[in-house]
């Protein structure tokens, strides 16, 4: 019989294998189907149990509204997207060039290619790693990068990179100490290793609980707080230097959450709830999506 479920019986941090209930939601944005959050009673540790089966992810994904894998612009949602990241990308190259000493940059989940095409442009050495074919495909066809599917994180020389980013990429990743050990080997000893996650801390999460968009079920497997993105890489011989909010964030997750909660004008109560999370999340540098810059010890 086919396996339909995937339990995780020890927490990938702390390898405890008490958790505890932590949410019930569901995927808001796709299937509908309900999944469960438990939260280690050791280390806190947030993480979706069970979950599909490796193999299954894939389906979850598959949906022209999925916006990182497409560049389309077809409704209001879709121009809000892509003008963030516009912005967005500017921001990310500004961050990286500050703590990057080389211009050797590896972007797992690179998606469309739009961020490595803007580093190609500034004169770096880029190098992509995306999972989803018609992504990859897009990338190399519209600006001729080198883009590859996820097993040529195997193949990574040591010390190849000056700077590894990965972009709301390491919540999705099944097997989060077999990647980050095949990360810190490509990674040049005085490199910087640059990830951005949602933080399951942050002020619009308590105020959406389960139709907080960036939860993201499934597809999210893990949901960080800074002290548990920084347990994990300590474990890995990484240590986070820098912390930096994406301050943009907090008002596009707001907007999808509203939109789970079936507002007919969900933009005001978007802007509003952003603009508060924002405000609260200053108090504690919590904010609803975060960037960690981490180097080896």
């Amino acid at each position: 019989m086919e396996q339909t479920e995937k339990y995780i019986y020890n927490c990938p941090i702390c390898n405890s294998n008490q958790f505890e209930l932590f949410l019930d939601t569901k995927d808001y944005f796709l299937t509908k189907e309900n999944f469960k959050l438990v939260k280690c009673s050791s280390c806190s540790f947030v993480f979706t149990n069970p979950r599909p089966p490796d193999h299954d992810l894939s389906k979850y994904y598959q949906s022209p509204d999925y916006l990182s894998h497409t560049a389309r612009k077809r409704n209001l949602k879709d121009f809000v997207y892509q003008y963030l990241r516009s912005i967005n990308i500017r921001r990310k190259f500004k961050l990286v060039k500050q703590f990057g000493k080389g211009n050797n940059i590896l972007d797992i989940g690179s998606g469309t290619g739009e961020l490595l095409n803007y580093f190609k442009k500034k004169g770096w050495n880029v190098v992509g790693i995306e999972p989803n074919e018609d992504a990859r495909k897009f990338a190399v066809n519209t600006y001729q990068i080198a883009i590859y599917d996820e097993k040529h994180l195997k193949k990574l020389k040591e010390n190849s990179f000056d700077v590894i980013t990965l972009w709301h990429v390491l919540e999705h990743v099944p097997d989060l100490n077999a990647t980050l050990q095949k990360i810190k080997k490509g990674l040049k000893k005085y490199g910087y290793l640059v990830i951005a996650v949602p933080n399951i801390e942050a002020p619009d999460f308590y105020k959406y609980r389960e139709k907080w968009a960036a939860l993201d079920v499934p597809r999210h497997l893990y949901h960080f707080s800074p002290k548990t993105l920084s347990l994990l890489l300590e474990n890995h011989g990484l240590t986070i230097i820098d912390k930096k909010p994406m301050l943009f964030d907090a008002y596009y997750v707001s907007l999808l959450s509203e939109g789970y909660k079936h507002r007919k004008i969900p933009y005001l109560p978007a802007i509003i709830n952003g603009f508060v999370s924002n405000k609260k999340a200053k108090k504690n540098n919590n904010y609803s999506s975060m960037i960690f810059v981490a180097k080896q010890k």
